[in-house]
Formats: structure tokens, C-alpha cells, sequence
């Protein structure tokens, strides 16, 4: 290579090295650290650190080529999603297996402590156990299969269930024939359609009342449909494409929220004529039942004939709002009569974070776990 060809490199390096230097000022000027963050102990150069990482102005286009060339070559995204077809994407939480190999056993436990808990109290539980999105859209995976551990799950959970006689309902047939009609999961979410919450919430109530344990209350509830609206699915984080590469996503989609109310809401109700008559049911579960987009609770308000307290948190699994609702004051839970729990069947191979909660009293609540035979529970009447 000539010296003349040398110089030129050297040139064009310290070109693109000055050019980068000078896109990168923006970003270090505009760095403000908390007035307590100490100089010394290198805290403050971490948190200069991680804001030009942030604000490196190659830094997202990098990210952004990267999953698109995933994407678009090899079909993958990011840990934590599983591509399927037609632009379908699950989570990976459907498709590994434990991470430990007594998560389910361990879990099963909580569970029928939970319930034995609720016996004590008179108050029966119902397991309201959702199909995963890959067993409900087989059609939609493409070369990632669940492992069979996964596979079984369901299956295995029912087996649980009738076991140690835990009531609830066989939600799969409900929701495998009702999305032949329209959608029941979201193709770029997580989580169910309206329809499929709706779907879900006419099976739970006929089942409740096939068993006789609750009479449709008399309460009207009316459900009302607003207009469709763009909605990000909670899966495209792990295919960060935009801003440069957004064309390359999966299509949007649409959802149409639903908002369930009381009818006939300035009428006299129960509530005026008794005093504050506290609801009988009790809804508790994850997102799906939390998120008011779903409008699972208002649904199942509506199926019931009767109002209910949604004890259903976002972001913590079943477990941990089941076990808030125990450690609420007894007085709070002393009208109640059914409680029921939306449980997504992924999360009986998943762990929680229980640190919130005194070890002591975890340790009692799995102390009170049997599999005996249950006494019947006598039917609930709405208030």
C-alpha cells in the first residue's frame, strides 16, 4: 500500500473518529447528575457512563440494524420472544422449561395452601386457568415448539386440580371456539382481546352456575364499545427496530376497549337500601384481569350479575396478589363467598418474588396444605 494510501486511511479515521466525537457533545452537555451523587467513590463517572451510552447517537441505530437483521434473516428477536408466523409472537415464558425442576410442585403447593386457607374461611376458590397463547395458536408457531414439559401443562394442572378438588372450569374448547369468530389473544401481545376476556368470563360463569355454587345475581351491567385504536403490543420491546427500521415490524394492530357499568346507575340499588353492602366475589389474578383494556372484571361483572372487588395486580404473577388478599384485615374479606383466580397456565413453571412477605408466615400458610377430600361448599347467593 502506498504512503499516499496510508495517509488517506489515517485521514478518513481521524475524520470519522472527530465526527463521532462531536455528534456525542449534545449528549454530554446535556448530563445533570443528583446534587448527592458523591465524586469519589466513581458514581458519578457510572452515571456519566450510562447516559452517553443512552444518548451515543450510533447506540440505537446499531440496536435498531441489529434486530432487524435478526428479524428479517433469521426470524428471531431478542430473549424473552419466540417469532411465530404471519408476524404472530409469543413469549418465551410458553416455550422453556422450569428453571428449577420442583417449580411446579413448588408452586402447587402455594396454591392448595391458598385454598385450604380459603376453606378455613368458608369461602370457596376457583381456578381459573388460562390456556397459553401457543397452545391456543399452534397453527401460528413456526420452527420453536414448546418443550414437552410445557406441552403437558395444561393437562397435568387440570389432573392437579381434580385431585385435590379444586373447582374451575376447562377454559381451552371456549376459546378454541370462539377465535374461529374473531381474535382471543392479541398477535403482538401477551395478553387476551376483549372477546377473549369475554369468552372467558361466559364460561366461568356458566360453569359456576352448572355447579351450583352462585346464583345469577339480579344487577345489570351494561358493556359499551368505543372506536378501535392503535395498540403496541407489549412483545415488540424485544424487536427494537424503531425508529429506523420500524417499517420492518410486525403490522399494527387494532383494539376496540369495552367499558362495562351498572345499568340504569341513578336507580336504587341493594347498596342504598341495606347500607354499604359489600360485594360477594372477589376477583384476583395478573394483568390480565388488572389492565381495564381487557375488561376482563367488567365481563365477569356482567356474567355474574353482580359486582366484585378486583384484587388483580400488573407486573406480579397470581401468586403475590392472592397472597395480599390473605394478609388483608380480616374484616375486608369477611362478606366474601367466591373468589376467583385468573391464573395464565405459564406462570405454574415460573417463580415468584416472594420477599415482600415474612418467611415465617409463608412457612405457616404451606404448613396448612391438604389434599383431603373437600366438604361441598354451599351455593352463593349475589347480594
Amino acid at each position: 500500500m502506498s504512503r499516499t494510501a496510508n495517509i488517506l486511511y489515517s485521514l478518513l479515521f481521524i475524520g470519522l473518529l472527530l465526527a463521532l466525537s462531536l455528534a456525542s457533545l449534545p449528549a454530554l452537555l446535556s448530563f445533570s447528575a443528583a446534587s448527592e451523587t458523591p465524586l469519589l467513590n466513581g458514581k458519578l463517572a457510572h452515571a456519566i457512563e450510562k447516559h452517553y451510552d443512552k444518548q451515543f447517537p450510533l447506540k440505537a441505530f446499531g440496536t435498531n440494524a441489529w434486530a432487524a437483521l435478526e428479524f428479517t434473516l433469521f426470524g428471531e428477536g431478542r430473549p424473552g420472544v419466540v417469532v411465530g408466523r404471519e408476524d404472530w409472537l409469543f413469549t418465551d415464558e410458553e416455550f422453556k422449561p422450569a428453571s428449577k425442576p420442583q417449580q411446579l410442585q413448588d408452586n402447587w403447593r402455594l396454591i392448595a395452601a391458598v385454598q385450604e386457607e380459603f376453606k378455613r374461611r368458608d369461602i370457596e376458590l376457583v381456578l381459573a386457568l388460562l390456556p397459553a397463547k401457543a397452545r391456543l395458536y399452534p397453527e401460528q408457531l413456526a420452527a420453536t415448539k414448546p418443550v414437552a414439559a410445557q406441552q403437558a401443562l395444561y393437562a397435568q394442572a387440570h389432573a392437579l386440580m381434580q385431585t385435590q378438588q379444586l373447582p374451575g372450569p376447562d377454559l381451552l374448547p371456549a376459546l378454541q371456539q370462539a377465535k374461529s369468530a374473531a381474535a382471543v389473544f392479541l398477535r403482538t401481545d401477551t395478553h387476551w382481546t376483549p372477546h377473549g376476556a369475554e369468552v372467558t368470563a361466559k364460561a366461568l360463569a356458566d360453569y359456576l352456575a352448572a355447579r351450583g355454587d352462585w346464583r345469577r345475581g339480579e344487577q345489570r351491567f351494561v358493556t359499551r364499545t368505543s372506536d378501535s385504536q392503535p395498540h403496541k403490543g407489549d412483545l415488540l420491546s424485544f424487536l427494537p427496530m424503531e425508529p429506523y427500521f420500524a417499517a420492518l415490524q410486525p403490522q399494527a394492530e387494532s383494539l376496540q376497549p369495552r367499558h362495562t357499568e351498572a345499568a340504569e346507575a341513578g336507580a336504587e340499588t341493594a347498596a342504598d337500601l341495606f347500607g354499604d353492602a359489600q360485594p360477594q366475589v372477589a376477583l384476583v389474578g395478573t394483568s390480565y384481569s388488572a389492565n381495564p383494556k381487557w375488561n376482563f372484571a367488567g365481563a365477569l361483572k356482567q356474567e355474574l350479575g353482580s359486582d366484585l372487588l378486583n384484587y388483580a395486580e400488573d407486573g406480579h404473577g397470581p401468586l403475590v396478589p392472592m397472597l395480599r388478599l390473605l394478609q388483608r384485615e380480616r374484616a375486608e374479606t369477611a362478606e366474601l363467598r367466591l373468589v376467583i383466580w385468573e391464573f395464565p397456565e405459564r406462570y405454574l413453571m415460573l417463580p415468584s418474588d416472594l420477599s415482600g412477605f415474612d418467611s415465617a408466615w409463608l412457612e405457616r400458610l404451606r404448613g396448612n396444605e391438604q389434599l383431603a377430600l373437600r366438604d361441598p361448599v354451599k351455593p352463593v347467593t349475589a347480594p
